[in-house]
């Protein structure tokens, strides 16, 4: 989350007070961290919430994120429910950017994750696919496939050579892969990292920034999620919490033996996928007050290592 677009307190407090039956307006902060959208903590006499002003994002494509979280939230999954206005909207518009509300979430994020940590979000990644089921919108995945190809004709001249010939190897790799069409396929959060889930205690209390989500390969899900999470400093992976992640996905939502065939394949996938953006925000940044900009060389090393080595899948049976 980072801020490019900051509204004034007044104009804040009059957009509360005008569309929504909240309370008034007691205090407003911005939140740094994330390129995308600009983020606000905003509390007022009635509670605590989270304001986003999207940047970049096409209002067309904007109420699928919103209305995928309070789906989320109807089946009991610890999303950020989105808050409807006056109108019975969940999308208005201040400071001339779309925007919307969204119950803040209590909890923090774990950056040292433990085994018994990665196991909690295996299982709540099976139950977010598996109550994706029943969501009625389809949109595809933003940072799919058509994305990586597009974003790395833009980043490919900014490149090192050495870079650039890693891009083109694993392009050529990807063409060749399995299709993921054939996988099974659903809703996906799309950017499930350690910092966009809260915890109270042992127990996760919050999955945040769905704004990447998408209909995709769950696979790929799993597998953005395993990169970060169960990741170690030079880009390998721990094959404890890697083992513990899977291994309560499968339990919910047992893998396929085409996912299983898929899995290097879609591991790297996912590296590549970190490592385009990372970049485009590198060599190509955008202004903005609080723009935090991620290091691309992680991805970059985490594909490398993905290479060599894979964490695997569960078999049937396997609990």
């Amino acid at each position: 989350m980072s801020v490019f677009t900051l509204p004034s307190g007044d104009a804040l407090a009059r957009w509360l007070e005008d569309g929504y039956a909240i309370g008034q307006l007691t205090r407003f902060e911005c939140i740094a961290g994330g390129v995308q959208n600009s983020n606000f903590f905003v509390t007022t006499t009635l509670g605590r919430y989270v304001l986003t002003l999207f940047e970049d994002i096409a209002r067309a494509d904007l109420p699928y994120y919103l209305h995928l979280m309070a789906h989320l939230a109807r089946h009991g999954l610890p999303a950020p429910a989105p808050v409807a206005n006056r109108d019975n909207e969940y999308l208005g518009t201040l400071a001339d950017r779309p925007a919307a509300l969204a119950l803040r979430l209590r909890g923090v994020s774990e950056a040292h994750p433990s085994a018994a940590h990665c196991a909690r979000i295996g299982g709540m990644l099976a139950g977010l696919h598996l109550a994706g089921r029943s969501y009625g919108r389809r949109q595809a995945n933003p940072r799919g496939a058509h994305w990586r190809t597009r974003a790395a004709a833009l980043l490919r001249p900014h490149l090192p050579a050495d870079e650039a010939a890693l891009l083109d190897a694993e392009l050529r790799f990807q063409a060749d892969a399995a299709d993921p069409a054939r996988l099974p396929a659903g809703a996906i959060h799309g950017d499930l990292f350690r910092d966009n889930v809260l915890w109270s205690g042992d127990s996760i209390s919050g999955v945040i920034d769905f704004y990447f989500a998408g209909h995709d390969a769950l696979l790929f899900d799993a597998a953005v999620t395993v990169n970060d999470w169960c990741g170690t400093p030079d880009g390998g992976f721990d094959p404890v919490r890697a083992g513990a992640l899977l291994i309560a996905y499968h339990a919910a939502r047992p893998f396929t033996e085409a996912e299983r065939a898929a899995w290097p394949a879609m591991l790297r996938a996912a590296a590549l996928r970190f490592w385009l953006s990372r970049a485009i925000d590198q060599y190509l940044p955008r202004a903005g007050e609080l723009v935090m900009q991620k290091n691309p060389g992680e991805y970059r090393e985490i594909l490398l290592q993905r290479m060599r080595a894979i964490p695997p899948l569960p078999v049937s049976g396997t609990r």
